[in-house]
């Protein structure tokens, strides 16, 4: 199954590790740290068009014999439009709203 975050991206269910609420999370320092980090890495994707209501984390499978830091490296943050409650009813209806 798929989730659609907007702006016509699409990310397999089963490689979204999790979807947080941008107001929550940027108030605190760790979060920030974390997704400035992401940013500098290049690893930041902004899907939102405008202001971003909450960003989802994808990491895709992992595959033998990769170190973790090229793992780490593969891992992404989708900054979507969509409010977190909004994306949780598509993740729990299985239907991608395309």
């Amino acid at each position: 199954m798929y989730l659609y975050l907007g702006q016509h991206t699409v990310l397999r269910k089963q490689d979204v590790i999790g979807v947080f609420d941008m107001d929550n999370c940027t108030s605190s320092r760790i979060s920030r740290d974390f997704l400035s980090k992401a940013e500098k890495r290049g690893q930041v994707v902004d899907v939102s068009g405008a202001l971003p209501k909450s960003f989802a984390l994808w990491a895709p499978p992992r595959r033998r014999g990769r170190r973790e830091r090229e793992e780490e490296d593969r891992t992404a943050v989708y900054l979507t439009q969509p409010a977190p409650s909004t994306l949780l009813r598509r993740w729990e209806s299985g239907v991608a709203d395309l």
